[in-house]
């Protein structure tokens, strides 16, 4: 299935402090905070919403089509793409900016702190997803504020069926802009904690979201997830993995 996919690329810088953060914060010096960690080792990954969710539906057999923007740092994730067989004909590069990215330390209490920034990502309003031939299916994952509510609103224009999936980028959106995107999408998927955020902002309930959609999905972690749809809820197990690994 033709399936065109916006939102983030990214790259992902991963330390791990060895130690804990505890160790070196003073709690009584929290306001005058001014810390450095040293972390001998760092791998960099090609991350971002849209990257994860087009390697993940290529691996499954699909046709994804990837619709960001990216800065001139991109070159070494074009090829990675190249390698995989994603295209990258709906990529945007924005001269001056760079891709957006994320530092993340983890200590050894799993405890995190991450610097986020989103470069060109800011300009994915510039993209239009009518533009785009022949689209069976649309998805709106986190991306610059502007360019989730334009690609909401062209794909429901457009009669393409969209899956918006906020994410991270929730807060960003008033109560009525996201009953705007519920509405004017076919399937809404989150977590449970973005579920019960969207159910705090609009005042409504799953059940009532879910009579604007086809399906509304719940993931719960190792709980499982849960569907909401045609007035019914479906529960499904989670699936038991072989290892679990640090990311």
């Amino acid at each position: 299935m033709r399936t065109l996919i916006c939102g983030s690329l990214a790259f992902d810088s991963i330390m791990v402090f060895q130690d804990h953060f505890k160790h070196h914060i003073l709690p009584d010096k929290i306001h005058m905070l001014n810390v450095s960690f040293l972390v001998p080792e760092m791998r960099r990954e090609f991350g971002g919403c849209a990257g994860n969710i087009a390697y993940n539906l290529k691996l499954l057999g699909g046709e994804p089509l990837i619709m960001a923007t990216v800065g001139d740092d991109f070159v070494a994730y074009g090829e990675r793409l190249d390698s995989h067989g994603i295209s990258r004909d709906y990529i945007r590069h924005v001269a001056g900016t760079y891709t957006a990215q994320a530092f993340i330390t983890t200590d050894l209490a799993d405890n995190q702190i991450t610097a986020f920034h989103p470069g060109a990502m800011n300009y994915s309003h510039q993209n239009d997803v009518r533009a785009v031939p022949n689209v069976k299916l649309g998805i709106v994952s986190p991306d610059g504020r502007d360019g989730m509510l334009r690609h909401v609103r062209g794909f429901h224009e457009a009669g393409v069926p969209c899956v918006f999936d906020p994410g991270q980028g929730m807060p960003l959106f008033t109560s009525d802009e996201l009953l705007e995107c519920v509405h004017k999408s076919s399937y809404v998927i989150l977590n449970d904690y973005e579920a019960e955020l969207l159910q705090s902002r609009t005042g409504e309930t799953l059940a009532t979201l879910a009579h604007h959609v086809e399906a509304l999905i719940v993931t719960r972690g190792g709980e499982g997830s849960v569907i909401y749809t045609a007035g019914k809820q479906i529960d499904i197990p989670a699936a038991r993995p072989a290892a679990i690994l640090d990311p």
